[in-house]
């Protein structure tokens, strides 16, 4: 379980902090957003892969959704897939989605990088989408602040996982992160 920084706690990694977490008025606000888990879902989409939806009724097989975007579809059952609570929304470790289906990874890698957040956990992955252009996420200062920190005291970056690998090296333990190449 990542353990939430405050806003205050963040100012340690300088102007990078943006882009490694979510502010705290962001946390509270998806805490206090309403959300029905009997009717929040996506349905797959032609043009989109996946959008949002409320699920309108099921039937034989067959259920009708309304999308965001106003549309009224029927598709099969299987073709909806239920969505996490917001506060889920940019969630740093997908391993600790409610709902871990892939409209659910997508939306919340899609989600993230729309925050230029590139970094984020996958249970022990940490997955990386290349901005395409330079973000401050790189200095001594955030360097500084992933170091001698364990992986849930701190946003994801490969900062931490490099830091927990040399201090697993340093004290011999055997780190399952890390994984050695043998020819």
């Amino acid at each position: 379980i990542a353990i939430m920084s405050t806003d205050a706690e963040m100012e340690q990694y300088g102007p990078a902090a943006i882009y490694l977490r979510k502010p705290e008025r962001e946390r509270i606000e998806a805490q206090a957003a309403p959300f029905d888990a009997k009717t929040a879902f996506f349905v797959v989409d032609a043009d989109e892969m996946y959008v949002k939806c409320k699920l309108i009724k099921k039937e034989g097989g067959k259920a009708t959704v309304e999308t965001e975007g106003g549309k009224t579809v029927t598709v099969k059952e299987d073709d909806i897939h239920p969505r996490n609570p917001p506060k889920f929304d940019k969630m740093e470790d997908m391993a600790m989605m409610t709902h871990l289906n892939e409209p659910s990874v997508l939306f919340n890698l899609k989600e993230r990088y729309a925050s230029w957040m590139i970094y984020t956990y996958s249970g022990l992955f940490c997955v990386v989408v290349n901005p395409y252009k330079w973000l401050p996420v790189y200095d001594a200062v955030v360097v500084g602040g992933y170091r001698g920190k364990k992986r849930i005291e701190a946003p994801p970056h490969i900062f931490s996982i490099s830091d927990n690998a040399y201090q697993f090296m340093l004290t011999g333990i055997k780190c399952e992160m890390c994984t050695p190449v043998e020819n």
